[in-house]
């Protein structure tokens, strides 16, 4: 089956799962596996569709990484030869001259077994694939770039919180970010009825937990809400349809909604959220789920914009810091892909 690039993925007869990332390295403050944090050294590449990809372009944008580190989109639709760059003039990444995001891992190792993933780090001078480590990138981004994030930008892993935040996270990540795709690609019907299961438990404990507090963890915005965001903004318009999840909507649940509605209005969030590129990508990707390829037309997308009033429970965003600015124009989302 085609990889879905988010995380390197294995679709087997009896279940799925989600293998480790085999390139792991860090590019951090001192270099440490020889990859020294340098402004204009690296070339992030993702897909808007892809939820991992996504925790890397928030994260960016909050931190004020632009400039930095530059941003490569891939086309939603992939095909036997990976992520392919054919929404970019000729269909060549501008920056790293490549076709498909294939050729960069060859560079790093020809003929590795796994799949080609996003989102995935490049080294530009090279061509070389650094990292496609999507649980390790954001993580480094906030605590390894400090020198180069924006001024104002947040603490999005905060040391004193780091321990509930990675508590929090392991089970977002086992039951909601991955129990999705248990769900989705599950081949028997006992598999699906347990993934789904799973799914709807964590969902009701995140809501009881976000009932009296405006964020997971503490009283400011940190990886551990990028992190549920990315599954809940794609939620209705793929999971609860494509892939089963159909106990009910997220708009279904006043607290998840409310919750999902007040990040998504934040600068950072809702301002990097394609959703032509997710459900372009999952419905005609997934082929052994929608044969047909059909996109639906639904949901309706405006409701996103709409007041969510969690403001009231308190809580300062981006806590002793400010908001990101305006999104660069080459990297703003386009009008079919906005509510």
């Amino acid at each position: 089956m085609t990889d879905s690039g988010e995380g390197n993925s294995a679709y087997g007869r009896r279940s799925f799962r989600r293998s480790k990332s085999r390139f792991t390295d860090r590019i951090t403050a001192d270099g440490r596996d020889g990859w020294p944090v340098e402004a204009g050294r690296y070339r992030l590449v993702v897909s808007r569709a892809c939820p991992w990809a996504s925790r890397a372009v928030i994260s960016r944008r909050l931190l004020g990484l632009e400039d930095a580190l530059s941003l490569a989109i891939a086309d939603p639709i992939q095909d036997d030869r990976s992520w392919r760059f054919t929404l970019d003039p000729d269909g060549r990444d501008p920056v790293l001259g490549i076709r498909f995001l294939s050729e960069a891992y060859d560079r790093r190792e020809k003929g590795h077994p796994d799949g080609v993933s996003v989102p995935a780090i490049v080294d530009v001078p090279s061509g070389v694939l650094v990292t496609n480590d999507y649980g390790r990138i954001t993580l480094d981004l906030a605590t390894e770039w400090t020198a180069l994030h924006r001024e104002g930008a947040p603490d999005l892993y905060p040391e004193r919180l780091r321990d509930e935040i990675d508590e929090v996270m392991a089970a977002v990540y086992t039951d909601v970010n991955n129990g999705v795709y248990q769900a989705g690609f599950a081949t028997g019907q006992a598999e699906y009825e347990a993934a789904c299961a799973g799914v709807f438990r964590r969902l009701e404990w995140l809501s009881s937990r976000l009932e009296r507090r405006r964020y997971l963890v503490g009283d400011t915005l940190t990886e551990a809400d990028i992190r549920l965001f990315t599954t809940l903004v794609r939620f209705d318009a793929v999971y609860h349809g494509h892939f089963k999840c159909n106990r009910w909507k997220v708009a279904e649940d006043p607290v998840l909604w409310a919750y999902a509605r007040d990040l998504f209005q934040t600068p950072g969030f809702g301002d990097t959220v394609d959703f032509d590129h997710i459900k372009r990508h999952y419905y005609q990707v997934h082929t052994g789920i929608n044969p047909t390829r059909l996109v639906p037309l639904g949901p309706d997308l405006s409701g996103w914009l709409t007041p969510h009033h969690r403001e009231q429970l308190g809580g300062r965003p981006f806590g002793d810091g400010t908001p990101p600015g305006p999104v660069r124009r080459d990297e703003e989302v386009p009008a079919a892909g906005r509510p």
